[in-house]
């Protein structure tokens, strides 16, 4: 595969013509969208002689929307844009004589395509997936079937991501990923990742962008890379908005969008619901151990189920404002709450046996009662203000963004015989936390000639958390819980990054063009644990080069080769070393000795866009992580935690546990086989290999794929059918191996109304109740084996309508600019 691969990347150089040499004459011009006036990326721009039907000379504008036509003899010329979702476009006769070397066109106005909704909707038709030139976007408005579901649906959809069954998300192999929303942090990312992803609607979400390998000017923090949700707004004049409800058997929610817009104010708002319907996941698991000590063996069988639920609600409201032509200030303000509750019974044994003779020294059985509760609220903030200048390109952005967030969880747990009386363990917490950040950011952009541009920022970011758990413990002599001090704990932990970056995007001849940058950071932690005192955790300094190569062939191709640094920092929870004990016979604690995670990602990637509609995406890519941060689970036959003394334990604790190699290739490919057949396929191979380092023992290797086909037919104009499904392979880790798992979905959408409103029907797994997920871990005097099957079928619909009035106002053009001759070419 690898080899079939680096064959597709490599055959354009040697299928690519050679530039043509003509005279020194060439047209420049820049494409804008008439109402947004914001540039236009990958519009066809083709010239033609005068009384000529061929082509003479083609090309396309770059991510600022200018263009070049180069080689151009002296003559009479019409110019014909092109681009999805926008009115085609004529231009001409332009007579050129042989005076002036640049012909300028100036910035060339095209209207978007337009259909009836009450008055005028104006829509662009965008593909389901777009290849730009840093990123890769998935349009989630487009999906049929993920809309019913949450963000966690779009997002294993995506060209290389991956999701697991628990809502985790992957991306080329690595779960160290930058979330954003609308490009900017969030705390509600901080307290539990896949909690709050599977918290935000799908019919909240306009489209996922995918930076694998980001440039100086993001952030340096995920070593993956950067995912960023960006929810749905409207730039287009009047008032509208949407609605979309669902109903199912495994998840429900609602959300509804206000836009309006006049003149140069505009403001949106949103308020999304949703729920997952409560559902059990039955589990077991059996630990076998060896007491080194007395060679005795030991087993701990667990079979049991939880009853699990989650909900929660966002709301928000923006506005942008154009001051005049180069100024404009845009603002918002969110609130987001989730949370989730479960309940569980645990029948346990807990069994020692003498070897080698097997004799029995003890079997205990017991009944095991669990509740837990969570919640999560956060209020962020944002104001920006943009400035561009007379030059083209030259921009000034300053935004500042904030996030304030407060989490409440709370356990009971209680150990009884397996009557249900004679209680004879027990313990309950309740837990505080509060997360503060807050974000300021200056990026300035200088263009020196039209194809090298400067830029540069500065960026400061300030987090300060503060948590506090009480816990009490049984007292069985006294049949009373008492305030344990050995397990409660505080803690204050405080993170400033100060950052800054250049970046120099330039040509080199013809033949690339290239964007180099470098990014420092400084990273200060200041942190107080109440069980430990006297934690230092030194501050350190990151440099974080990136480079990208580039070269645009002819007939829509584009090969790419990158290479970014990256840093993942340990956070608040890894750090913190208080024993969690809320699970008396698998313990979890922090590592306030953990190193940050450092990453050299390098991709090669090759792209190519077809007449009919097919597109290609192959990359090849190695990353390697060093301090690579993962857990690890060690056994204790006795276990001292302040007055109290545990008995056959595991401990889990991350650690540094050396460096891990990922090296593979990602393959993208969509085919309309016909007008109303359209396949999309996502294929992921890569081999991973962890050097295990300090912790001694063998190297682990492991190959790993994935896959996905998403297959739509258009029944007629109205009616859509969609079906998807996915393969992820089991993945060794570094002490077990973790389950494959399968999932697919059926899907049909019926436009009514004309199209102004939809239904929708979804199903997940229809064929099987439970995703069943067979774990086996090792280490020294122990292994793992559990089994945990997951309640997965699910059925739903959804109503989507769109609503409201658009005002459709053609621009002034400006006529004498776009279609008059310089004075200089007569």
């Amino acid at each position: 595969m690898t080899g079939v691969s680096l064959l597709i990347l490599f055959c354009p150089f040697f299928l690519c013509a050679q530039h043509p040499v003509g005279s020194k004459i060439k047209i420049t011009g820049r494409i804008v969208d008439s109402l947004s006036r914001s540039y236009i990326s990958f519009a066809s721009v083709t010239a033609y002689q005068e009384k000529n039907a061929r082509p003479l000379k083609g090309g396309s504008s770059g991510n600022n929307g200018s263009f070049t036509l180069d080689g151009l003899t002296p003559g009479s010329y019409t110019l014909k844009i092109d681009v999805i979702g926008y009115q085609a476009r004529s231009l001409g006769p332009l007579r050129i004589s042989g005076k002036s070397a640049v012909f300028s066109i100036g910035d060339i106005l095209l209207q978007k395509k337009s259909e009836s909704l009450q008055a005028v909707t104006v829509t662009a038709t965008r593909g389901l997936v777009e290849n730009k030139i840093d990123k890769l976007v998935y349009n989630a408005e487009k999906d049929v079937s993920s809309q019913g579901g949450m963000a966690t649906d779009v997002l294993k959809k995506v060209p290389m991501v991956s999701v697991d069954v628990d809502g985790n998300v992957q991306l080329l192999g690595n779960s160290n990923i930058l979330f954003l929303i609308n490009g900017k942090p969030s705390s509600i990312f901080g307290s539990s990742l896949s909690d709050a992803l599977q918290s935000i609607p799908a019919s909240q979400i306009k489209n996922i962008e995918v930076i694998t390998s980001p440039g100086s000017k993001y952030d340096a923090e995920g070593t993956g890379g950067i995912i960023n949700i960006v929810l749905k707004d409207n730039k287009l004049r009047g008032i509208n908005g949407n609605l979309s409800l669902t109903a199912g058997s495994r998840l429900e929610n609602g959300s509804l969008n206000l836009n309006a817009r006049h003149g140069s104010f505009g403001m949106n708002a949103y308020f999304s619901s949703n729920a997952q319907v409560p559902s059990t996941t039955r589990s077991h698991s059996d630990r076998n151990s060896v007491d080194s000590a007395d060679n005795s063996k030991s087993l701990l069988s667990q079979d049991g189920s939880s009853r699990f639920r989650r909900g929660g609600y966002q709301a928000g409201l923006g506005f942008d404002w154009s001051i005049d032509k180069k100024n404009s200030v845009s603002g918002n303000i969110s609130f987001n709450h989730f949370g989730y509750r479960s309940t569980g019974i645990v029948n346990e044994e807990q069994a020692e046996f003498t070897q080698p003779s097997g004799n029995t020294l003890s079997d205990l059985l017991s009944l095991v009662n669990t509740q837990n509760r969570f919640q999560f609220h956060s209020i962020d903030w944002s104001v920006g203000y943009k400035k561009t200048f007379a030059q083209e390109d030259r921009e000034l952005d300053i935004y500042y963004n904030a996030s304030n967030g407060n989490s409440a969880s709370a356990y009971t747990q209680e150990q009884s015989l397996p009557t249900g009386d004679s209680l004879f363990q027990g313990s309950n917490s309740n837990n505080e936390g509060k997360d503060h950040a807050s974000h300021f950011n200056i990026d300035y952009t200088q263009p020196f000639s039209e194809k090298v541009k400067l830029e540069t920022g500065a960026r400061v970011s300030i987090r300060n958390i503060s948590s506090t758990s009480d816990v009490f413990s049984l007292n069985p002599a006294l049949s009373s819980y008492l305030y344990d001090t050995a397990q409660s704990n505080s803690l204050t932990y405080t993170r400033d990054v100060y950052a800054g970056y250049a970046s120099l995007l330039f040509p080199i001849y013809k033949i690339l063009n290239v964007k180099a940058g470098l990014r420092y950071e400084r990273t200060e932690t200041e942190a107080g644990f109440s069980k430990v005192g006297g934690t230092v955790i030194p501050g350190y300094n990151t440099f974080a080069p990136s480079v990208i190569l580039s070269h645009r062939f002819e007939n829509e191709q584009t090969l790419k080769i990158s290479y970014s640094k990256r840093i993942h920092r340990p956070d608040y929870h890894s750090l913190n070393p208080f024993v969690n004990a809320s699970d008396p016979k698998n313990l979890s604690q922090g590592n306030p000795y953990l190193q940050p995670q450092i990453a050299n990602n390098i991709d090669l990637s090759y792209s190519k866009s077809f007449e009919k509609g097919s597109a290609l995406n192959v990359i090849l890519f190695y990353h390697r992580s060093d301090h690579d941060i993962q857990p690890f689970i060690v056994y204790y036959p006795s276990y001292q935690l302040g007055d109290s003394t545990y008995t056959d334990v595991s401990v889990n604790t991350p650690m540094n546990v050396g460096s891990e190699n990922n090296y593979g290739t990602n393959i993208y490919g969509s085919v309309p086989v016909n007008s109303k057949l359209n396949l999309r396929t996502n294929i992921s191979i890569f081999d991973r290999y962890i050097n295990t380092g300090d912790l001694g023992g063998d190297a682990i290797s492991s190959f790993n794929y994935r896959f996905n086909l998403n297959a739509d037919y258009q029944l007629n104009k109205t009616l859509v059918f969609e079906f998807y499904g996915n393969f992820n392979s089991a993945r060794n880790e570094i002490q077990g191996r973790y389950p494959s798992w399968t999932s697919y979905n059926f899907a049909f959408r019926k436009q009514v109304w004309n199209k102004k409103g939809s239904f929708a029907f979804t199903t997940t797994n229809p064929f099987a109740n439970y995703v069943n997920q067979a774990t086996s871990v090792s280490g020294q005097d122990f292994t793992l084996n559990s089994l945990r099957r997951i309640p997965y079928r699910s059925f739903g619909i959804n109503f989507t309508y769109k609503f409201g009035k658009l005002e459709f106002k053609k621009e002034k053009e400006e006529k004498d600019k776009e279609f008059s001759n310089p004075s200089d070419t007569n």
